[in-house]
Protein backbone atom coordinates (compact mmCIF):
# COMPACT_ATOMS: atom_id res chain seq x y z
CA UNK A 1 0.00 0.00 0.00
CA UNK A 2 1.33 3.44 -0.73
CA UNK A 3 1.30 6.06 2.16
CA UNK A 4 0.84 9.56 0.65
CA UNK A 5 1.58 12.84 2.84
CA UNK A 6 -1.70 13.42 3.77
CA UNK A 7 -2.48 9.03 4.20
CA UNK A 8 -2.73 9.73 7.96
CA UNK A 9 -5.71 12.29 8.10
CA UNK A 10 -8.82 10.66 8.94
CA UNK A 11 -11.02 12.23 5.98
CA UNK A 12 -8.43 10.30 3.47
CA UNK A 13 -9.13 7.32 4.95
CA UNK A 14 -11.56 4.29 4.05
CA UNK A 15 -14.17 3.92 6.66
CA UNK A 16 -13.50 1.47 9.76
CA UNK A 17 -14.44 -2.10 9.59
CA UNK A 18 -14.52 -3.46 13.09
CA UNK A 19 -14.51 -7.87 12.86
CA UNK A 20 -15.40 -8.67 16.15
CA UNK A 21 -14.66 -12.53 17.47
CA UNK A 22 -16.55 -13.26 20.17
CA UNK A 23 -17.03 -17.23 20.88
CA UNK A 24 -13.34 -17.72 21.14
CA UNK A 25 -13.00 -21.47 20.08
CA UNK A 26 -9.84 -22.24 22.44
CA UNK A 27 -11.40 -21.46 25.70
CA UNK A 28 -14.17 -23.57 28.19
CA UNK A 29 -17.20 -21.91 29.39
CA UNK A 30 -15.08 -21.43 32.63
CA UNK A 31 -12.65 -19.23 31.32
CA UNK A 32 -14.52 -16.02 30.84
CA UNK A 33 -18.38 -15.23 32.11
CA UNK A 34 -18.23 -13.75 28.30
CA UNK A 35 -18.72 -17.05 26.37
CA UNK A 36 -22.05 -17.85 24.98
CA UNK A 37 -22.57 -21.66 25.04
CA UNK A 38 -26.29 -22.31 24.27
CA UNK A 39 -27.10 -21.28 20.94
CA UNK A 40 -29.78 -18.83 21.83
CA UNK A 41 -26.77 -17.17 24.12
CA UNK A 42 -24.16 -16.70 20.55
CA UNK A 43 -26.98 -15.42 18.56
CA UNK A 44 -27.77 -12.56 21.15
CA UNK A 45 -23.76 -12.37 21.23
CA UNK A 46 -23.65 -11.40 17.68
CA UNK A 47 -26.47 -8.47 18.28
CA UNK A 48 -24.70 -7.23 21.17
CA UNK A 49 -21.32 -6.90 19.05
CA UNK A 50 -23.54 -5.69 16.37
CA UNK A 51 -25.29 -2.97 18.29
CA UNK A 52 -21.95 -1.72 20.00
CA UNK A 53 -21.01 -0.93 16.51
CA UNK A 54 -19.05 -4.39 15.10
CA UNK A 55 -20.17 -4.94 11.43
CA UNK A 56 -18.16 -8.11 10.49
CA UNK A 57 -18.62 -11.19 12.85
CA UNK A 58 -16.39 -13.90 12.80
CA UNK A 59 -18.36 -17.76 13.86
CA UNK A 60 -17.40 -20.29 15.56
CA UNK A 61 -20.00 -22.59 16.83
CA UNK A 62 -20.23 -24.40 20.33
CA UNK A 63 -22.24 -27.74 21.55
CA UNK A 64 -24.20 -27.30 25.18
CA UNK A 65 -21.14 -28.80 26.50
CA UNK A 66 -19.46 -26.21 26.10
CA UNK A 67 -17.01 -27.44 23.16
CA UNK A 68 -16.58 -26.32 19.53
CA UNK A 69 -19.19 -28.12 17.56
CA UNK A 70 -17.79 -30.29 14.30
CA UNK A 71 -21.23 -30.58 13.11
CA UNK A 72 -21.89 -28.73 9.77
CA UNK A 73 -25.47 -28.58 10.89
CA UNK A 74 -25.10 -26.76 13.83
CA UNK A 75 -22.97 -23.94 11.69
CA UNK A 76 -26.11 -23.90 9.42
CA UNK A 77 -28.55 -23.61 12.03
CA UNK A 78 -26.02 -20.55 13.58
CA UNK A 79 -25.94 -19.25 10.36
CA UNK A 80 -30.22 -19.59 9.44
CA UNK A 81 -30.42 -17.76 13.08
CA UNK A 82 -27.76 -15.15 12.28
CA UNK A 83 -29.26 -14.04 9.08
CA UNK A 84 -32.55 -13.42 11.07
CA UNK A 85 -30.89 -11.49 14.20
CA UNK A 86 -28.17 -9.12 12.40
CA UNK A 87 -29.31 -9.45 8.73
CA UNK A 88 -26.43 -6.49 8.07
CA UNK A 89 -23.71 -7.60 9.38
CA UNK A 90 -21.25 -9.18 7.34
CA UNK A 91 -20.98 -13.12 8.37
CA UNK A 92 -17.17 -14.74 8.12
CA UNK A 93 -17.06 -18.25 9.17
CA UNK A 94 -13.30 -19.49 10.48
CA UNK A 95 -11.49 -21.86 8.13
CA UNK A 96 -9.84 -23.78 10.97
CA UNK A 97 -12.92 -25.98 11.57
CA UNK A 98 -12.55 -29.96 10.53
CA UNK A 99 -16.22 -31.20 10.60
CA UNK A 100 -16.95 -34.75 11.58
CA UNK A 101 -19.34 -35.97 8.91
CA UNK A 102 -22.51 -36.85 10.56
CA UNK A 103 -24.03 -39.54 8.49
CA UNK A 104 -22.04 -43.00 7.24
CA UNK A 105 -22.61 -41.72 3.56
CA UNK A 106 -21.03 -38.46 4.08
CA UNK A 107 -18.06 -40.28 5.63
CA UNK A 108 -17.89 -41.97 2.57
CA UNK A 109 -18.20 -38.72 0.25
CA UNK A 110 -15.51 -37.02 2.02
CA UNK A 111 -13.17 -39.95 3.06
CA UNK A 112 -10.59 -38.72 0.58
CA UNK A 113 -10.81 -35.24 1.32
CA UNK A 114 -10.09 -32.72 4.07
CA UNK A 115 -13.68 -31.82 5.92
CA UNK A 116 -12.58 -28.25 6.05
CA UNK A 117 -13.76 -28.28 2.16
CA UNK A 118 -17.32 -28.47 3.61
CA UNK A 119 -17.01 -25.42 4.59
CA UNK A 120 -18.07 -24.58 1.10
CA UNK A 121 -21.08 -26.34 1.13
CA UNK A 122 -22.67 -24.33 4.57
CA UNK A 123 -26.25 -23.88 3.53
CA UNK A 124 -27.10 -20.68 4.04
CA UNK A 125 -23.58 -19.54 2.34
CA UNK A 126 -21.72 -16.83 5.02
CA UNK A 127 -20.55 -14.22 3.05
CA UNK A 128 -16.76 -15.51 3.79
CA UNK A 129 -14.80 -18.29 4.82
CA UNK A 130 -11.33 -17.76 6.00
CA UNK A 131 -8.74 -19.36 4.70
CA UNK A 132 -4.91 -20.06 5.35
CA UNK A 133 -1.91 -20.13 2.70
CA UNK A 134 0.69 -21.91 3.12
CA UNK A 135 1.49 -24.61 6.54
CA UNK A 136 3.01 -22.54 9.68
CA UNK A 137 3.43 -23.46 13.36
CA UNK A 138 0.59 -21.94 15.39
CA UNK A 139 2.08 -21.90 18.73
CA UNK A 140 -0.90 -19.52 20.11
CA UNK A 141 0.85 -19.65 23.43
CA UNK A 142 4.07 -18.56 23.04
CA UNK A 143 3.45 -14.71 23.56
CA UNK A 144 1.14 -15.68 26.52
CA UNK A 145 2.09 -14.78 30.16
CA UNK A 146 1.39 -16.43 32.98
CA UNK A 147 -0.91 -13.41 33.49
CA UNK A 148 -2.74 -13.35 30.70
CA UNK A 149 -3.94 -17.58 31.22
CA UNK A 150 -4.52 -16.58 34.46
CA UNK A 151 -7.90 -18.56 35.84
CA UNK A 152 -7.84 -20.27 32.35
CA UNK A 153 -7.67 -23.98 31.23
CA UNK A 154 -4.52 -23.20 29.36
CA UNK A 155 -3.20 -23.30 32.78
CA UNK A 156 -3.29 -27.13 32.43
CA UNK A 157 -0.38 -28.65 30.98
CA UNK A 158 -1.74 -30.92 28.81
CA UNK A 159 -3.81 -28.20 26.92
CA UNK A 160 -0.99 -25.39 27.23
CA UNK A 161 1.45 -28.33 25.50
CA UNK A 162 -1.45 -28.94 22.71
CA UNK A 163 -1.51 -25.50 21.85
CA UNK A 164 1.66 -24.67 22.18
CA UNK A 165 2.50 -27.60 19.42
CA UNK A 166 -0.63 -26.51 16.98
CA UNK A 167 0.01 -26.19 13.55
CA UNK A 168 -2.35 -24.61 11.20
CA UNK A 169 -1.65 -27.18 7.78
CA UNK A 170 -2.36 -25.08 4.95
CA UNK A 171 0.02 -26.66 2.11
CA UNK A 172 -0.85 -26.01 -2.10
CA UNK A 173 -3.14 -29.06 -1.89
CA UNK A 174 -5.49 -27.76 0.40
CA UNK A 175 -5.34 -24.04 -0.04
CA UNK A 176 -5.67 -24.48 -3.99
CA UNK A 177 -8.83 -26.84 -3.83
CA UNK A 178 -10.47 -24.76 -1.15
CA UNK A 179 -9.94 -21.50 -3.32
CA UNK A 180 -11.86 -23.23 -5.95
CA UNK A 181 -14.79 -24.83 -3.69
CA UNK A 182 -15.30 -21.43 -2.16
CA UNK A 183 -15.41 -19.32 -5.29
CA UNK A 184 -17.90 -21.78 -7.35
CA UNK A 185 -20.39 -21.52 -4.58
CA UNK A 186 -19.75 -17.69 -3.99
CA UNK A 187 -18.35 -17.64 -0.98
CA UNK A 188 -15.67 -15.20 -0.75
CA UNK A 189 -12.31 -16.32 1.32
CA UNK A 190 -10.75 -14.20 3.09
CA UNK A 191 -6.76 -14.35 3.58
CA UNK A 192 -5.07 -14.91 7.22
CA UNK A 193 -1.52 -14.22 6.60
CA UNK A 194 0.70 -15.09 9.51
CA UNK A 195 3.64 -13.51 7.63
CA UNK A 196 5.23 -12.11 4.24
CA UNK A 197 5.74 -14.82 2.66
CA UNK A 198 1.97 -16.45 2.85
CA UNK A 199 1.27 -12.63 1.48
CA UNK A 200 3.80 -13.26 -1.52
CA UNK A 201 2.11 -16.74 -2.45
CA UNK A 202 -1.53 -14.84 -2.23
CA UNK A 203 0.03 -12.24 -5.09
CA UNK A 204 1.39 -15.62 -6.98
CA UNK A 205 -2.20 -16.83 -7.04
CA UNK A 206 -3.42 -13.60 -8.53
CA UNK A 207 -1.03 -13.45 -10.76
CA UNK A 208 -1.43 -16.97 -12.34
CA UNK A 209 -4.93 -16.16 -12.54
CA UNK A 210 -6.05 -19.03 -9.82
CA UNK A 211 -7.68 -16.63 -7.41
CA UNK A 212 -9.60 -13.55 -9.65
CA UNK A 213 -11.39 -11.71 -6.93
CA UNK A 214 -11.00 -9.05 -4.00
CA UNK A 215 -8.14 -9.48 -1.42
CA UNK A 216 -9.55 -8.96 2.45
CA UNK A 217 -6.82 -10.45 4.61
CA UNK A 218 -5.87 -10.22 8.22
CA UNK A 219 -2.79 -9.95 9.36
CA UNK A 220 -2.47 -12.20 12.16
CA UNK A 221 0.05 -10.91 14.59
CA UNK A 222 0.41 -13.62 16.98
CA UNK A 223 3.89 -15.20 17.44
CA UNK A 224 4.70 -18.97 17.42
CA UNK A 225 5.49 -19.19 13.97
CA UNK A 226 3.27 -16.01 12.60
CA UNK A 227 4.42 -12.18 12.98
CA UNK A 228 4.81 -10.84 16.38
CA UNK A 229 3.74 -7.42 17.97
CA UNK A 230 7.04 -5.76 16.35
CA UNK A 231 5.87 -2.22 14.62
CA UNK A 232 8.42 -2.45 11.91
CA UNK A 233 6.63 -5.58 10.52
CA UNK A 234 3.04 -4.44 10.61
CA UNK A 235 4.15 -1.53 8.65
CA UNK A 236 6.43 -3.28 6.36
CA UNK A 237 3.23 -6.10 5.79
CA UNK A 238 0.42 -3.00 5.11
CA UNK A 239 3.56 -1.76 2.72
CA UNK A 240 3.88 -4.82 0.99
CA UNK A 241 -0.31 -5.06 0.04
CA UNK A 242 -1.95 -4.15 -2.64
CA UNK A 243 -3.21 -0.80 -2.60
CA UNK A 244 -6.71 -2.12 -3.13
CA UNK A 245 -6.35 -4.99 -0.60
CA UNK A 246 -8.61 -4.49 2.49
CA UNK A 247 -6.33 -5.21 5.32
CA UNK A 248 -7.16 -5.54 9.03
CA UNK A 249 -4.64 -6.21 11.99
CA UNK A 250 -5.01 -9.18 14.06
CA UNK A 251 -3.18 -10.16 17.44
CA UNK A 252 -3.16 -11.67 21.31
CA UNK A 253 -4.24 -10.69 24.68
CA UNK A 254 -3.03 -7.13 25.42
CA UNK A 255 -1.21 -6.46 22.59
CA UNK A 256 -4.43 -6.38 20.67
CA UNK A 257 -5.35 -2.66 22.15
CA UNK A 258 -1.46 -1.05 20.53
CA UNK A 259 -1.72 -3.26 17.29
CA UNK A 260 -4.92 -1.96 16.99
CA UNK A 261 -4.60 1.59 17.45
CA UNK A 262 -1.06 1.51 15.28
CA UNK A 263 -3.88 0.29 12.38
CA UNK A 264 -6.84 3.17 13.14
CA UNK A 265 -3.81 6.00 12.81
CA UNK A 266 -2.75 3.88 9.45
CA UNK A 267 -5.83 3.99 7.78
CA UNK A 268 -6.33 -0.12 8.13
CA UNK A 269 -8.98 -2.07 10.45
CA UNK A 270 -9.31 -3.93 13.04
CA UNK A 271 -10.33 -7.03 14.81
CA UNK A 272 -11.46 -7.62 18.98
CA UNK A 273 -13.32 -9.97 20.88
CA UNK A 274 -12.57 -12.62 23.46
CA UNK A 275 -10.83 -15.25 20.77
CA UNK A 276 -7.93 -12.89 20.73
CA UNK A 277 -7.95 -11.09 23.88
CA UNK A 278 -9.51 -11.37 27.60
CA UNK A 279 -8.13 -8.19 29.30
CA UNK A 280 -8.47 -4.35 29.06
CA UNK A 281 -4.86 -2.51 29.21
CA UNK A 282 -5.40 -2.46 32.88
CA UNK A 283 -5.49 -5.92 33.38
CA UNK A 284 -9.01 -6.13 33.77
CA UNK A 285 -11.36 -8.75 32.43
CA UNK A 286 -13.13 -7.53 29.27
CA UNK A 287 -15.86 -8.72 27.25
CA UNK A 288 -16.13 -8.40 23.34
CA UNK A 289 -19.02 -6.02 23.12
CA UNK A 290 -16.07 -3.55 25.81
CA UNK A 291 -13.51 -4.16 23.20
CA UNK A 292 -15.73 -3.17 20.27
CA UNK A 293 -17.04 -0.24 21.92
CA UNK A 294 -13.52 0.97 23.15
CA UNK A 295 -12.12 0.80 19.33
CA UNK A 296 -15.45 3.15 18.28
CA UNK A 297 -14.16 5.58 21.27
CA UNK A 298 -10.53 5.54 19.59
CA UNK A 299 -12.23 5.83 15.98
CA UNK A 300 -14.05 8.94 17.31
CA UNK A 301 -10.82 10.58 19.26
CA UNK A 302 -8.99 10.27 15.99
CA UNK A 303 -11.91 11.18 13.82
CA UNK A 304 -11.48 7.85 11.53
CA UNK A 305 -15.81 7.05 10.51
CA UNK A 306 -17.09 3.78 11.40
CA UNK A 307 -18.08 2.08 8.48
CA UNK A 308 -22.22 1.15 8.26
CA UNK A 309 -23.00 -2.75 7.27
CA UNK A 310 -23.69 -1.70 3.93
CA UNK A 311 -20.47 0.38 3.43
CA UNK A 312 -18.52 -2.32 4.43
CA UNK A 313 -20.01 -5.04 2.28
CA UNK A 314 -19.06 -2.29 -0.27
CA UNK A 315 -15.13 -1.96 0.58
CA UNK A 316 -15.14 -5.77 0.89
CA UNK A 317 -16.78 -6.12 -3.06
CA UNK A 318 -18.58 -9.18 -1.28
CA UNK A 319 -20.13 -10.98 -4.10
CA UNK A 320 -17.32 -9.59 -6.74
CA UNK A 321 -15.21 -11.94 -8.93
CA UNK A 322 -13.45 -10.65 -12.29
CA UNK A 323 -12.44 -12.52 -15.31
CA UNK A 324 -8.46 -12.88 -15.14
CA UNK A 325 -5.35 -12.10 -13.80
CA UNK A 326 -4.75 -9.02 -15.81
CA UNK A 327 -8.60 -7.64 -14.60
CA UNK A 328 -7.59 -8.80 -11.12
CA UNK A 329 -4.27 -6.80 -11.05
CA UNK A 330 -5.90 -3.64 -12.18
CA UNK A 331 -8.24 -3.12 -9.14
CA UNK A 332 -5.74 -4.37 -6.84
CA UNK A 333 -3.75 -1.55 -7.96
CA UNK A 334 -0.83 -4.27 -8.42
CA UNK A 335 1.46 -4.37 -11.50
CA UNK A 336 0.48 -6.35 -15.07
CA UNK A 337 2.13 -9.36 -15.58
CA UNK A 338 5.60 -8.76 -17.72
CA UNK A 339 5.20 -9.39 -20.93
CA UNK A 340 7.34 -11.60 -23.11
CA UNK A 341 10.26 -9.49 -23.92
CA UNK A 342 9.47 -6.45 -21.47
CA UNK A 343 12.23 -5.04 -19.55
CA UNK A 344 12.13 -3.14 -16.46
CA UNK A 345 8.83 -2.93 -13.96
CA UNK A 346 5.81 -3.31 -15.85
CA UNK A 347 4.23 -0.28 -15.24
CA UNK A 348 -0.19 0.14 -15.12
CA UNK A 349 -0.50 3.29 -17.24
CA UNK A 350 2.97 3.55 -19.12
CA UNK A 351 3.12 7.24 -20.78
CA UNK A 352 2.96 6.64 -24.42
CA UNK A 353 6.27 7.04 -26.83
CA UNK A 354 6.79 10.30 -28.52
CA UNK A 355 5.71 9.93 -32.52
CA UNK A 356 9.24 11.57 -32.88
CA UNK A 357 11.48 10.62 -30.59
CA UNK A 358 15.44 11.19 -31.35
CA UNK A 359 17.71 8.02 -30.96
Amino acid sequence: MHFLDDSLLPENQEKLVIQVAPYGPEWLPGDSDDIPVTMDEQIQKAVDCYNAGAQLLHIHVRELDGRGSKRLSMVNEMIARLREAVPEMILQVGGSISFAPEKEGDAAKWLDWDTRHMLAELDPKPDQVTIAVNTVQMNVVELLTQEDIAGTSLQNPLLHTAYRDMVSEAGPEFYLEHLKRLTANGIQPHFMLANLPQLETVERLIRAGVYTGPVNLNYVAIGGGASAFHPADLVEFARRAPDGAVLTIESIMRSTLPMNAMALALGLHVRVGIEDNLWSPRKERFTSVQQVEQIVRIADELGRDVATPLEAKRLYRIGEYWTDADETLGHLGLPPNRRPGQRGVPLRHPAPSPANTLV
